[in-house]
């Protein structure tokens, strides 16, 4: 069979089939009367071979050793070639994912496609300086940084992350919401941390089904969070963090606040007692519970407050005392 009709049953050009002649890769067997190239079937399968093998990515030089190398085994060099080809494949999903930012920062023109990606190299620095530089410098788009959040373990460039993603406004809470499905605890920590700083309502749902984290470092500044803005969803986690510590004085406020509902006031009350009444319930856990209800607003824990002054544990009764007369004191001025 001569080159050309090679050529075509093979869909190998005739000019690669020169190619492979003159590297040995695939001589055909055979001349013409006339010294044209004669392929035969056994030359024809050999090309099949090579294709199929360029299509593992190995480079022409692989292809020899391995087709002429009787004692040659494949396995080293396919193992290297998925390590290759795992490489390539974080290569381009990295492109990609600049392509879309890039693309939804909607840019007028070159010069601005230019900043994102500068932006995007400055994000991308191993010197958390650098990064923060990057964050401050430009005006960046809400997508970039929501990303940028996610990934950031230095405090100093996360908290420059979420003011700028703050004041970015667009779609920063979607941007933060596939950290809140990932396995890593410490990035739905990011997210809910950057969600408390976007006062809108996709925020403030996402920060509601945070309360449902299995982890309590995530669950507790999405209550925190959620409490600022008045949401009574948040009051079971605000009692566990007044109880658990460490953020018990800032969640006790919060409690202290919603409790100014009149529907919601009684209620926080009867938890706050319900907890101190537990007999697993610590010493310190039972003084951080009395100190909650001195939060709360006008009277309205003072019964509590005079139960508890008659305490037989000593340290809640002396707190619980002082605190009373604190509160009687003030409703007699």
């Amino acid at each position: 069979m001569l080159i050309g009709e090679v050529a075509r049953r093979s869909g190998v050009s005739a000019r690669m089939l020169r190619h492979y002649d003159s590297l040995g890769l695939v001589r055909p067997s055979g001349r013409t009367v006339g010294g044209y190239r004669e392929y035969t079937t056994g030359d024809i399968r050999r090309i099949f071979h090579v294709e199929g093998l360029r299509s593992l990515g190995l480079s022409l030089r692989q292809i020899a050793r391995t087709l002429d190398d009787p004692a040659f085994t494949p396995s080293a060099l396919v193992g290297d070639l998925v390590v290759q080809a795992e490489a390539r494949l974080r290569q381009q999903r990295e492109l990609l994912g600049r392509l879309r930012t890039v693309d939804a920062a909607g840019p007028a023109d070159w010069q601005h496609v230019a900043r994102i990606v500068e932006l995007l190299h400055g994000l991308g620095s191993p010197s958390a300086e650098r990064r923060q530089q990057a964050v401050l410098a430009d005006h960046a788009p809400a997508e970039l940084l929501a990303d940028a959040v996610l990934t950031e373990a230095d405090p100093y460039v996360a908290g420059a992350l979420r003011w700028a993603l703050a004041r970015a406004g667009g779609a920063g809470a979607a941007g933060l919401a596939p950290g809140l499905a990932s396995d890593d605890a410490g990035v739905r920590r990011r997210a809910v941390l950057a969600l408390g700083e976007l006062h809108d309502d996709d925020a403030t749902a996402l920060l509601t089904a945070a309360l449902d984290d299995p982890d309590p470092a995530v669950r507790g500044p999405a209550a925190l969070a959620l409490g600022a803005r008045g949401a009574t969803s948040a009051v079971p986690a605000l009692l566990t963090l007044v109880a658990d510590g460490p953020n018990d004085v800032e969640a006790a406020e919060l409690l202290g606040a919603l409790a100014g509902n009149p529907s919601w006031g009684a209620r926080i009350i009867a938890a706050l007692v319900a907890r101190l009444a537990d007999p697993d319930a610590g010493a310190a856990v039972r003084s951080r519970l009395t100190q909650a209800l001195a939060e709360m607003p006008g009277t309205i824990a003072l019964d509590a407050l005079r139960l508890l002054a008659q305490d037989t544990d000593r340290p809640v009764a002396l707190l619980a005392s002082a605190l009373t007369k604190a509160a009687e004191s003030r409703l007699s001025q």
